[in-house]
C-alpha cells in the first residue's frame, strides 16, 4: 500500500533534486556596500525576531514613508515581511511558525500592525484545514517595505488578495515554506529568495508575448522556459506554486519547485505538474486519490504530506 511520505524523507533528496541554478550573477555578484547591509539585516533580524517573539526585546524603531511615521518592533516588521512575502497567511500558521505558539506577543503585535493600519484580517469560506482568518499587507504596509528596503530587491512582495477563490489553496503556502525551509537549514544551506507563482506566470508571459512572429513558437517556448528552469510538457510551460531558492552548503544556489496538490486537481494537470519535475505535497486526506490519479497514467512521483 502506498504511502504519502513525510516530510523528514524529503530531507534526503535535498541535493538529489535541488537544481543549480543558472544565475550566475547571483553567485558570484559581489555585494555593495548598500547589499551587504542589506544582508546582515536578515541575519541580525531572525535572532532579534526571536528574542521579541520570546517577550525580551520590547524596543521599537521609527520608519518613515511618505508622509507617516509607523513604530515597530522586529517581530512586527517581520510579519510584515513573511505576509508581504506569501500574500497571506494564516493566523494559526503565523503563531506557530513565526512566533513559536506565543499567541499573547502575536496578539499584542498584529493589534499595533493594525492600528497603525499595515496589516487586514480577512475570513475564508469553507477554509476548514486548521484556520479561517488570514492575514494580509495593506499598500500602505506594502509601500513601507519598499522605501525603508526592509526586504532585499530581489524579493517580490504582495498586498490584499487578489483572487479570493484561490485563497484556501494559497493560504497553505506558509505552512508549506517552513516545513521545507526547516530541512534546508538543517542540511546547511540558506533560503535567498521565495517565489510565488504569480510572479512566474507574468515574467513568461511577458517573455513569451515578446517572441518574433516569425520565428517556430514551439522552439522559443523551450527556450524561455529553460530559462526559468523549467520544463514544456504538452506544449504548456507548467509553473509550480511556490519555488525557494537556496544557497546549499558549499554557497551553490539551488532550486526547488513545490506544488501543493489537492484532490480538485484534474487528472491532466496533476500529471503534468509531475512530469514538470515538482515536489508533490499533499494533505493527508487527498494522498489516497492522487496516488490512484498518478498510478493509473504511470507516474511514480512521489506526494509528500504536507
Amino acid at each position: 500500500m502506498s504511502r504519502a511520505y513525510d516530510i523528514s524523507d524529503f530531507a534526503a533528496f535535498l541535493r538529489k533534486y535541488g537544481n543549480s541554478g543558472r544565475d550566475s550573477e547571483s553567485r558570484s555578484e559581489k555585494p555593495s556596500r548598500d547589499a551587504s547591509q542589506r544582508t546582515r539585516p536578515d541575519r541580525g533580524r531572525n535572532q532579534e525576531s526571536r528574542l521579541s517573539r520570546n517577550g525580551y526585546d520590547r524596543s521599537r524603531t521609527i520608519y518613515r514613508s511618505r508622509n507617516r511615521e509607523y513604530s515597530l518592533r522586529e517581530s512586527e516588521v517581520q510579519t510584515l515581511t513573511d505576509l508581504g512575502k506569501f500574500r497571506m497567511v494564516p493566523a494559526d500558521d503565523l503563531a506557530q511558525f513565526a512566533y513559536r505558539r506565543d499567541r499573547s506577543q502575536m496578539d499584542s503585535d498584529l493589534r499595533n500592525l493594525s492600528r497603525q493600519g499595515l496589516i487586514e484580517q480577512r475570513s475564508i469560506e469553507g477554509h476548514s484545514s486548521y484556520s479561517t482568518k488570514v492575514l494580509t499587507l495593506t499598500r500602505d504596509a506594502h509601500r513601507l517595505l519598499e522605501r525603508a528596503q526592509l526586504v532585499s530587491h530581489r524579493q517580490t512582495i504582495y498586498h490584499g488578495l487578489v483572487k479570493p477563490k484561490e485563497a484556501r489553496h494559497d493560504a497553505d503556502l506558509y505552512r508549506l515554506y517552513h516545513k521545507v525551509a526547516k530541512e534546508i537549514d538543517d542540511a546547511g544551506g540558506k533560503v535567498r529568495r521565495v517565489v510565488l507563482d504569480y510572479e512566474l506566470k507574468q515574467e513568461l508571459f511577458r517573455k513569451l508575448s515578446r517572441v518574433d512572429p516569425n520565428k517556430e513558437l514551439a522552439y522559443e517556448r523551450i527556450r524561455v522556459a529553460n530559462e526559468y528552469d523549467l520544463k514544456v510538457v504538452n506544449d504548456k510551460i507548467p509553473v509550480p506554486d511556490l519555488r525557494i531558492e537556496y544557497e546549499d552548503e558549499s554557497r551553490e544556489l539551488r532550486r526547488l519547485d513545490l506544488e501543493i496538490a489537492t484532490r480538485d486537481y484534474r487528472p491532466q494537470g496533476l500529471a503534468e505538474k509531475a512530469k514538470a519535475g515538482f515536489h508533490l505535497f499533499a494533505r493527508q486526506q487527498d494522498h489516497a486519490k492522487l496516488r490512484r490519479v498518478l498510478d493509473t497514467q504511470e507516474i511514480t512521483a512521489r506526494i509528500f504530506a504536507l
